[in-house]
């Protein structure tokens, strides 16, 4: 059964975010899971942080090219909540399109928790 979470906010917050035109529960939803000016809601790309500002990103990316070059089995490890599931799906097509030989698994986060514990590593080891 899933479980309720009561977030407290801050009654500014929630009443700025809604003076922008947020509906109010949106604002107070907002302003429980600490956004604190319209802008954080933008989701425009020049909003995003440019991808070479990634740590590493060109050495990962890198091994990526490497990988489906070389035929290499790929393995995405996904996650159950909406923006994990559509990276995973979205990370499998792509390297799919590019000729990569991928599969992915959604580990049960009851029985492995949240986040790239040792334990999905092993189990995705197995694979």
């Amino acid at each position: 059964m899933p479980r309720i979470t009561t977030r407290a906010y801050q009654d500014n917050i929630a009443r700025q975010l809604s003076d922008t035109g947020l509906s109010p529960l949106m604002a107070r939803i907002y302003a429980a899971r600490g956004v604190i000016s319209e802008t954080e809601l933008d989701t425009r790309l020049a909003r995003l942080l440019p991808y070479h500002s990634l740590k590493n990103i060109d050495a990962a990316a890198r091994r990526l090219a490497d990988a489906v070059q070389q035929q290499q089995k790929l393995l995405i490890v996904g996650d159950y909540d909406s923006d994990g599931a559509t990276a995973c799906a979205v990370a499998v097509k792509a390297l799919r399109a590019f000729g990569g030989i991928v599969d992915f698994i959604v580990p049960n986060r009851f029985e492995y928790g949240y986040g790239l514990t040792p334990e999905i590593v092993e189990l995705a080891a197995q694979l």
